[in-house]
């Protein structure tokens, strides 16, 4: 698979990090403190953000600021564990023999965060939400091609993720606690991208998919790969 795209903008939030000049200083150093308080929203009204998750809170946040006076043809959501966090919260009540509490029952499901982003930006834009485990964001990516192929469309992207619940940790690493980072996509031959055959020479492995791109993105990587679930993905960015 080969195909390319351009970015018109992008924005990104996680501790931290809550403005591109912050993210611009990530980019050039090897280390950040993770633990860093949350960025404060700006966006997001506070009766929503009250029911919100923390995760689902950025990733709104990030589209709000995304879609501020620009129109997009299709908006999509990916995220490996989307409202785990709600879910699990959901378990251990049942486990208990405790009741449900109606919000995190109504606000469990995977395309939370993508119906919360529409109503309150009172935009009515087709949506969709997937999860592709370390592989989200790249299958995010091929969802939008469709759309991307036709001239003068935007696709909104967002990837994001929050805090795995310790039961959960002996079995996923997570190296980023919690993010959102969003591209506005159009046509164009910016960045190429093609599968390729496991390799061991990975760009910044640590990180989601989502976020290493960012990172490469924003050091005007030339080429780099990014692991992806049954293949890798190789990147040349023309910038």
């Amino acid at each position: 698979m080969n195909f390319s795209f351009s970015i018109k903008n992008w924005f990104a939030l996680s501790p931290g990090l809550s403005n591109k000049d912050d993210w611009a200083m990530w980019s050039q150093k090897l280390e950040h403190d993770w633990d860093l308080p949350i960025p404060k929203l700006n966006k997001l009204p506070m009766m929503q953000a009250r029911r919100m998750s923390t995760s689902s809170r950025l990733a709104v946040e990030v589209g709000l600021e995304l879609i501020n006076n620009n129109s997009v043809d299709l908006a999509i959501f990916t995220s490996r564990h989307g409202e785990l966090e709600r879910t699990y919260k959901i378990l251990s009540a049942l486990s208990q023999n405790s009741e449900i509490s109606p919000t995190d029952f109504a606000l469990s499901v995977h395309n939370t965060t993508a119906g919360l982003l529409t109503i309150i930006a009172n935009q009515t834009v087709p949506i969709t939400s997937l999860s592709a485990h370390s592989d989200s964001f790249q299958q995010g990516l091929i969802e939008a091609l469709p759309i991307l192929c036709q001239k003068n469309k935007k696709v909104l992207l967002i990837d994001f993720d929050g805090v795995i619940p310790e039961p959960y940790r002996t079995d996923v690493k997570q190296f980023v606690p919690i993010y959102a980072v969003g591209y506005i996509l159009t046509s164009g031959n910016e960045v190429n991208c093609q599968s390729i055959e496991k390799t061991s020479n990975i760009y910044q492995a640590d990180y989601p998919q989502s976020l290493a791109f960012l990172h490469a993105y924003l050091n005007k990587q030339r080429k780099f790969i990014i692991p992806g679930n049954a293949q890798d993905w190789q990147w040349t960015l023309n910038l």
